[in-house]
């Protein structure tokens, strides 16, 4: 359990990381002509996933997917999102004794999350904006 708390903190950190780097104006930004939403609607269904994902291990089954996000113009609306949903999961996994169902939750939030990375990694590269030194150790970009 410890190793998959490390994990989800690694890939929470890594995320919060990049999008404290962003400004709104590059929260908007999309894949130019490629289909694609927005960089801020990529982080808005990391937030709406742990949160997810959150309300799943609590109730010890899906309950559906749903987010507090609204507002994607402002970047501390936005950062705050991140490290609200961040700091629940890991609360919860604190605080309580993980079933296997809910520790299947939690691997599949920090598959999620990863998955996003990768996307992620395309914005960035797309728009040529710049990583953050920890997406730099962690993905060699």
């Amino acid at each position: 359990m410890k190793k998959l708390v490390e994990r989800l903190n690694a890939a929470f950190n890594l995320t919060e990381d990049l999008v404290n780097g962003l400004s709104v104006q590059e929260l908007e930004l999309t894949l130019g002509d490629l289909p694609s939403n927005t960089i801020g609607e990529q982080i808005w269904c990391i937030v709406g996933a742990r949160e997810s994902y959150l309300q799943a291990v609590i109730h010890n089954e899906w309950i559906g997917f749903s987010c507090s996000l609204k507002d994607l113009t402002s970047h501390s609306s936005v950062m705050d999102s991140l490290k609200s949903s961040s700091k629940a999961c890991i609360d919860q996994i604190d605080s309580t004794d993980l079933n296997d169902t809910q520790i299947d939750y939690l691997f599949t939030l920090l598959e999620h999350e990863i998955q996003h990375h990768g996307q992620l990694i395309r914005y960035i590269y797309g728009n040529k904006l710049h990583f953050p030194k920890s997406w730099n150790e962690r993905y060699t970009v």
